[in-house]
């Protein structure tokens, strides 16, 4: 595959570790898992979401049974959005499902989380939604534009 269909695959994607992943000391942990995965961190911050913010993220599930639980358990204590980069990015993201007793071994709601309501973590689900979401989560000056030296070629 030649460098520039490798490049037009790279794509960003958003990364939000819950409250409860915040709580239980796993931001570390689950960082480590997505640098193993060959994914490009961007940008990180550790930030209380306040309710706009969440209800313009969760826009599409307004209408949910389960929006206003959602926003009350996002709001409930720090959370850390990220941008990572990488090949595929969107769908190699090893978050499991939303429940994670239905997740594989070796996703994140897989090996670490136990409730549907408290799954740790949050990731775009398409690279349009992904670009909407950085742009809510972050300000264009946040972004870390760097290259890997494993990139670089000689």
């Amino acid at each position: 595959m030649s460098s520039s269909n490798v490049a037009n695959k790279r794509e960003l994607t958003l990364i939000i570790l819950k409250p409860d992943a915040v709580q239980r000391g796993l931001i570390g942990k689950i960082i480590q898992r997505f640098e193993q995965k060959g994914l490009k961190l961007l940008a990180l911050k550790l930030m209380m979401a306040n309710e706009e913010l969440l209800k313009e993220h969760y826009i599409e599930h307004a209408n949910r049974h389960f929006f206003n639980p959602l926003l009350k358990f996002m709001s409930s204590g720090p959370v850390v959005p990220m941008v990572w980069e990488g090949l595929n990015a969107v769908k190699i993201a090893p978050k499991g499902k939303s429940d994670p007793s239905l997740s594989a071994p070796g996703t994140i709601r897989g090996d670490l989380s136990v409730d549907i309501e408290r799954n740790l973590i949050l990731g775009s689900d398409s690279v349009e939604a992904a670009l909407r979401e950085i742009d809510l989560w972050f300000k264009k000056e946040e972004m870390i534009k760097w290259s890997q030296n494993s990139n670089d070629i000689l």
